[in-house]
């Protein structure tokens, strides 16, 4: 899962999250077949490709039921989809699929990316992706504005459980909501994983191939089990990396995640700060250096500050933390030396301050948000109980405060999201062939205990167990892991059993001056 802030700059996913039968509460499918037939408006539609991204890659735009359970009902929604074709058409191998993280963010880039970093598999496969349904080129949903967007992150302190805080948040959820059924409320039950994955397959017919390989991070591990599940026939060679987990749902998988990015902020951040505190003089030992974090969280909830014209709070630092921990050679640095001028802004330069200023905006951009709410309340039943919300934001809030803070927030618009008729959708691995899986052991956002849990529903799948806590495993810099994906997208090799790689060094302090 992600958070993307509206500049781009900060990519984490929140945060970081079910498959196909008929389109009622509680049915439950592992196998596709209970759709309707594809109309052949649909199905013999040609792809017109054309380049995109300064001539990178090509692009074209499907039309795609609304609804794939009444195919003739509604109006068709586009998908924008984009391809890298094989450098090497003697050594092409087949079709690789990728999906993009989130749910929210776009995928049409990611090709240019992978095979940017992998001349093997660019050589070997046509690359694939597409802006899922409700996403950036593809038929937008539709909530709030950004400013009403905003004001969830930067409205009081998410640590506030006073009942004032508590009414205004479930407030501004049920505005939201209201916002999103007002402008959106059409197309709102049909902006699930389940519905894409129906997209996906249309899109593999389009291409002309029988079978697909896919890769997919953060979410797109939701995409890439349910397509595996519901189309085991239509897979060759799937890879999971960073996997959001739900086998029970999203209101499962969610509230688990205060726990991991507090591991990761205690286990590796903290540690690291205090041993290069001859570099950020936040303490010595992992202890005095929280200690300094909530000492500058206080001060900014006493005191906001008005850093180049915008006022700096709690939350903003709560943000930009959980931003950091998703990866270490990126954020730790960043976050550490961020402290440093937030205690002491006086001495920093102006450009120094207009750079922290574009990172510690804590917030997700309009359509972003209207996405992530679309699928996260959509594909699975949530808890529809303010009471039990209320409560258990209370505990996380208490014990995993870096995150935990912030649950209230995400679980009351899903609490008051319209019933979803999303299938469910059970995962067994059954048809399939042996499913790669990556996931570090700090993972803040796809925590490990929830890959295991996927792992075990998965019959015969493997994982690739990584000592760290970053998110995200291939092409991050592991040649190890890196090998292990090649292999398998290249050759179909895999370990024999569960194994594991080392992780990423940590990176030494930011260089000053």
């Amino acid at each position: 899962m992600q958070l993307i802030r509206k500049t781009g700059r900060w990519a984490a996913a929140a945060a970081c999250a079910v498959l196909a039968a008929a389109a009622l509460p509680g049915a439950t499918a592992s196998a596709a077949g209970h759709a309707p037939p594809v109309p052949d408006r649909y199905r013999l539609q040609k792809l017109d490709w054309q380049p995109c991204l300064d001539g990178r890659l090509e692009c074209a735009t499907m039309a795609v039921p609304r609804d794939w359970y009444h195919p003739g009902a509604g109006p068709s929604l586009d998908i924008k989809v984009s391809r890298h074709r094989a450098a090497d058409p003697a050594k092409r191998r087949g079709v690789l699929m990728m999906a993009a993280g989130g749910p929210g963010s776009s995928g049409l880039k990611r090709p240019a990316t992978l095979t940017g970093l992998s001349p093997k598999l660019a050589a070997a496969y046509d690359v694939v992706s597409f802006d899922q349904r409700g996403v950036g080129a593809s038929t937008n949903v539709v909530c709030s504005g950004q400013d009403k967007v905003d004001a969830f992150f930067t409205s009081g302190d998410l640590r506030d459980r006073s009942p004032r805080a508590i009414s205004a948040t479930f407030d501004r959820a049920r505005d939201f909501v209201a916002d999103c059924e007002h402008a959106s409320g059409g197309l709102l039950p049909y902006i699930t994983s389940d519905q894409a994955v129906h997209d996906m397959d249309l899109y593999r017919s389009l291409l002309g191939v029988d079978k697909v390989s896919y890769y997919g991070p953060s979410y797109a591990t939701v995409l890439g089990y349910y397509y595996a599940s519901e189309f085991p026939r239509r897979v060759e060679r799937v890879v999971l990396d960073s996997t959001v987990d739900l086998t029970h749902g999203w209101d499962s998988f969610s509230p688990g995640q205060p726990l991991s990015f507090q591991r990761r902020f205690e286990q590796d951040f903290l540690p690291w700060l205090a041993k290069n505190d001859a570099s950020y003089h936040q303490g010595r030992t992992p202890a005095e250096a929280k200690a300094s974090y909530e000492r500058l969280r206080a001060a900014l909830h006493d005191r906001p500050l008005d850093l180049e014209g915008t006022l700096i709070t709690p939350n903003h630092l709560d943000a930009a933390a959980t931003g950091s921990v998703y990866n270490a050679g990126q954020g730790f640095a960043r976050l550490a030396s961020l402290m440093g001028l937030l205690e002491h802004p006086d001495s920093a330069s102006e450009q120094a301050k207009k750079d922290a200023v574009d990172l510690l905006q804590p917030i997700m951009s309009a359509g972003y948000f209207a996405d992530y709410f679309a699928v996260t309340c959509g594909d699975t039943p949530w808890n529809r109980d303010s009471r039990y919300w209320v409560d258990r934001s209370a505990e996380a809030t208490r014990v995993n405060p870096l995150a935990g803070a912030r649950e209230l927030t995400f679980a009351a618009i899903c609490a008051n999201w319209p019933e979803t008729k999303a299938p469910r959708i059970k995962v067994t691995g059954k048809g399939l062939p042996p499913v790669l899986m990556l996931n570090s052991t700090n993972d803040p956002a796809t925590y490990y205990e929830g890959a295991l849990r996927v792992h075990r529903a998965l019959a015969g799948s493997r994982l690739i167990t990584v000592d760290d806590g970053d998110h995200g495993q291939f092409q991050t810099g592991n040649p190890c892991t890196d090998a292990y994906v090649e292999d398998y997208l290249l050759a179909g090799t895999l370990p024999a059993k569960d194994t594991e790689c080392p992780g990423v060094p940590l990176p030494g302090p930011a260089a000053h001056g």
